[in-house]
């Protein structure tokens, strides 16, 4: 997976249709998520697609799978995955992963209602990196 800072350098190059081209494809590159984990447990809610996230401990560090049934959304979700993917849970856990996603301005450049998860999904993973980090 592709650090977040290198999608960034890409994607201030693109415009507008160019953006969702690379969106669609950051999607296609996510690691796949087996449909077995594709369960009640593992969506997000209050996103307008399906969304799955999936945490799976490494040591300390957190390694999510995570898909979603609309191509855009999954791309999302890839950014998002790409802020935090296999960095210690402790500093997910303290991290502003909103902060980190603001220079994409998703909220500029796409709907609302493919942006609309997004805050459900970064909480979703700080729970898992702040229950970790505890342990």
């Amino acid at each position: 997976m592709r650090s977040l800072d290198d999608i960034r350098e890409e994607y201030e190059f693109l415009d507008g249709d160019e953006r969702y081209r690379l969106l669609i494809e950051l999607g296609r590159e996510l690691e796949p998520m087996p449909d077995a984990l594709k369960t009640d447990a593992t969506l997000v809610r209050g996103c307008s697609a399906q969304v799955w996230v999936y945490p799976t401990p490494a040591g300390d560090r957190l390694h999510f799978l995570a898909d979603s049934n609309a191509a855009i959304t999954k791309g999302i979700v890839a950014l998002v995955i790409a802020a935090v993917q296999d960095k210690p849970a402790a500093d997910v856990a303290a991290m502003d992963i909103a902060g980190a996603l603001a220079p994409f301005g998703l909220e500029k450049q796409l709907s609302s209602n493919r942006t609309q998860g997004v805050p459900n999904m970064i909480s979703l993973i700080k729970s898992h990196a702040e229950r970790l980090a505890t342990v």
